[in-house]
């Protein structure tokens, strides 16, 4: 897959969606990546993060997830100017965008590494769902063992999107469907956001593994 670079000089693209849509939480949600081969860059140029990201990935795990209303294309997340996280890549990562209007996780987990013990969070364990709306995930990696999709459209521009909650920027490949369900999925996340995120029985802790 080759991924198109932004021309010098030209204009940052627009921002995914106005603030309500974006970073609300600091839970994952599952993206499918049925379609690693299908995202890319925006001929236009790299997407802007709405807020600087540490530059730290988390985990995401959850036996299911059910979405409505579901939308991916690629983009680029921007680290603070001298962060520490930035190594080699110069304070960015390519994601992959994945909007989701509607959705509900059962058994979520999310862990971040801090030097050495984790900071996990659980929620939706014990027969209540956890449910969010207006999702957006960035992410580098996602796995599952099933992935479902209802009328789905690949290659579209992104910008045309009428079923996620955001849109992608001018000429961007995308793909889209009127719903999403995925099981025993996992994530590598470098940023989420969400309208609403309800976590039924959650649990905050330190522990010496992540999720």
């Amino acid at each position: 897959m080759a991924l198109s670079e932004a021309p010098q000089g030209a204009r940052e693209p627009e921002r995914r969606g106005r603030v309500r849509y974006r970073r609300a939480a600091s839970m994952g949600l599952p993206a499918l990546a049925v379609a690693a081969g299908l995202v890319v860059l925006t001929a236009q140029g790299a997407l802007a993060a709405q807020f600087a990201i540490s530059g730290m990935p988390f985990t995401v795990a959850a036996d299911s997830l059910e979405g409505r209303g579901f939308g991916q294309f690629g983009g680029m997340d921007n680290m603070a100017e001298g962060s520490p996280n930035a190594g080699d890549t110069g304070g960015q990562v390519l994601v992959i965008v994945t909007a989701i209007r509607e959705a509900e996780l059962t058994n979520l987990c999310q862990s971040v590494e801090l030097g050495g013990t984790f900071l996990k969070i659980t929620a939706g364990d014990k027969g209540t769902t956890v449910k969010a709306s207006g999702l957006t995930t960035d992410s580098t990696e996602i796995s599952g063992k099933l992935a479902a999709f209802d009328n789905i459209e690949i290659g579209g521009d992104a910008s045309t999107f009428d079923k996620p909650p955001v849109k992608g920027p001018l000429g961007s490949f995308g793909q889209q469907a009127d719903t999403v369900s995925l099981k025993d999925l996992r994530q590598t996340n470098y940023a989420t956001t969400a309208v609403r995120f309800t976590l039924p029985d959650l649990r905050m802790r330190f522990a010496s593994e992540g999720c």
